[in-house]
């Protein structure tokens, strides 16, 4: 019997680079962990200009900064949504999105399986929403030091940087 896979997603240089231009987004799954990668990306975009609003159920605040439970009850309203969520929890999320209004999605993807679940990125496109599925926004932005150049450099040799 064969073994089904499923294919990731082959995303777009042109979304990636609309997600970026935009300056006011969510970060679902923001960690309460101080030393957890998502608070050092939550940092990063913060000192890139971005201004980045927590979710997280289980947070009334992230580093001293208000921290909502849903993308919907956030005011005034996002632009899109940075998940760093199980993926067993991104398809609720996306749908949370579309109903705030949310057209621009990414779930995130550095080491382990990351946010991308099939079925989000199914419903992401079944409701015109921009998606960039399975990639870390460290490979994307200007100067992001070391190790995040290196991994860029090693994905674009070998032709899986998004064009």
């Amino acid at each position: 019997m064969a073994t089904a896979t499923v294919e990731q997603p082959r995303n777009r240089r042109a979304d990636i680079e609309d997600f970026l231009a935009c300056k006011r987004l969510a970060m679902v799954g923001v960690s309460r962990t101080t030393n957890d990668f998502s608070r050092t990306l939550l940092q990063e975009l913060e000192a890139r200009g971005y201004e980045v609003v927590p979710v997280n159920p289980a947070a009334p605040d992230i580093g001293g900064q208000p921290c909502f439970a849903r993308v919907q009850d956030i005011q005034p309203p996002v632009e899109a949504a940075l998940l760093m969520t199980a993926p067993v929890v991104s398809e609720q999320v996306v749908r949370d999105c579309a109903e705030a209004g949310v057209t621009r999605v990414w779930m995130h993807r550095g080491e382990g399986v990351g946010a991308v679940s099939p079925a989000a990125v199914a419903f992401c496109r079944a409701h015109r929403m921009k998606v960039v599925a399975g990639e870390c926004p460290f490979m994307f932005l200007e100067h992001a030091g070391f190790p995040h150049g290196v991994h860029r450099f090693i994905k674009k040799v070998f032709g899986k940087l998004p064009k």
